[in-house]
């Protein structure tokens, strides 16, 4: 039994490196700053060893053998999921160049909102560093942030000393839309978050209305959605006058048609406040289940964020088209290789196709796959680079125990070597 401390996750997003976790054989535990996210993506229990065809154990080779199989001759392959690290997701690149198959990562749906709106206009955003260094003033808009991360408020906004302020309990903490779940967001001396609360729906005309009100303009209404407009003038000024303010969101947490008009709004948002003369940057949450990470490499391999299509012997990009759901729906892909290696529970879409996945140990299928090879976790059983939320850093995961599971890489590899 051992214990190693200093552990990086790849769970959280926001790239804890503090944890400590004892090692006994392949079983972990995490003994101290663990979370509601981590602790029970570290403890999970190696369950599969061995890959399976047709639900009977087999050998590495064997397994890609025939995954080779299916894939061979295929008219429109489709790779999901690419939940992995840096070099599974560069392995499952180089199988879809080889293949001619389309590329989608598991939570492209959500970071397309994002996308649509950097595309379009661009935009002004910050880091965790300097969040934790510079924010005075942090608005949350449409999110649940102590769920999303605990440790966030802990590790950058409550940390006891900052580059550029004297007092990092001063800050303050603003939540439009979503309430906390927890008391993550009260500051050390008791200060509580303000909340102004309102429905999902209601966030477009509200953003829209901080928006005028930043510009300057007058809105006639005395409330929306239930918030009255002196309230969001309120928010409006403080953020003109923070010393360096940040507007936070999370994409996935948009549930609503055209969310990326919001999200573009929220930028816009952003903007003006520079153009005034104030510092305002803008806070995008991601980073987990490795969709930063998959965006990261299918961008500097192809030029584009995952959802890439490399039938024509060179990679297109298309961020409706080439969604998982609607090709298998619409009956245009005729196998499907599913890449999970964080997310036991993230299955594979229900469909007829021959299915390949490599994922990590302890799926339960509901239907059993045509090949299934489990794989090691990046950060626990093989060390690895995973890129956190803010895009600028690649955390340098750590191999935690010697479990015999093959990286996504190497059994990607595999698959591309037996074709």
């Amino acid at each position: 039994m051992t214990e190693i401390t200093e552990v990086p996750s790849p769970f959280c997003g926001i790239g804890t490196d503090d944890l400590s976790i004892q090692v006994n054989g392949v079983a972990l535990k995490v003994t101290s700053n663990g979370c509601a996210v981590n602790t029970p993506a570290f403890e999970q229990a190696v369950t599969d060893t061995a890959p399976r065809v047709a639900g009977q154990s087999v050998s590495l080779a064997a397994a890609a053998s025939k995954a080779a199989e299916l894939l061979r001759d295929t008219n429109q392959p489709l790779f999901s999921g690419c939940a992995t690290d840096v070099n599974g997701m560069r392995a499952l690149l180089s199988l879809a160049d080889k293949t001619g198959a389309t590329v989608d990562n598991i939570n492209f749906n959500v970071a397309r909102r994002n996308l649509l709106a950097l595309q379009d206009a661009g935009w002004m955003n910050t880091t965790l560093a300097e969040l934790k260094n510079r924010c005075d003033l942090l608005v949350v808009v449409g999110t649940d942030l102590e769920a999303f991360a605990p440790r966030f408020f802990e590790r950058y906004l409550w940390n006891e000393e900052s580059m550029f302020l004297d007092n990092t309990a001063n800050r303050e903490v603003i939540y439009l839309g979503k309430k906390p779940s927890g008391d993550a967001s009260t500051s050390p001396t008791g200060r509580k978050a303000t909340v102004l609360p309102c429905a999902d729906a209601d966030l477009p005309d509200v953003t829209a209305a901080l928006a005028a009100l930043v510009k300057g303009n007058l809105v006639l209404a005395q409330t929306i959605a239930d918030i009255a407009i002196a309230d969001l003038q309120a928010i409006a000024d403080k953020l003109k006058t923070a010393q360096y303010g940040v507007i936070l969101w999370g994409a996935g947490a948009l549930a609503f048609d055209q969310a990326e008009l919001t999200v573009q709004t929220l930028c816009n948002i952003v903007k003006d406040i520079n153009l005034q003369g104030n510092r305002c940057s803008g806070f995008p949450l991601g980073g987990k289940e490795g969709d930063q990470t998959a965006n990261q490499v299918c961008g500097w391999t192809t030029g584009y964020p995952a959802r890439v299509n490399f039938a024509r012997g060179y990679p297109e990009y298309d961020p409706y088209l080439f969604d998982t759901q609607i090709l298998l729906n619409n009956g245009e892909a005729d196998v499907l290789l599913w890449v999970q290696a964080f997310n036991s529970a993230a299955l594979p879409p229900k469909t007829d196709l021959p299915t390949i996945v490599v994922g990590r140990s302890g799926m339960t299928f509901e239907k059993e796959p045509d090949v299934f090879i489990p794989v090691g976790t990046p950060g626990i059983d093989h060390a690895g680079h995973a890129y956190r939320l803010d895009n600028v850093v690649a955390i340098r995961l750590k191999k935690l125990r010697d479990s015999g599971l093959p990286s996504t890489a190497a059994a990607l590899a595999a698959i591309e070597q037996a074709l």
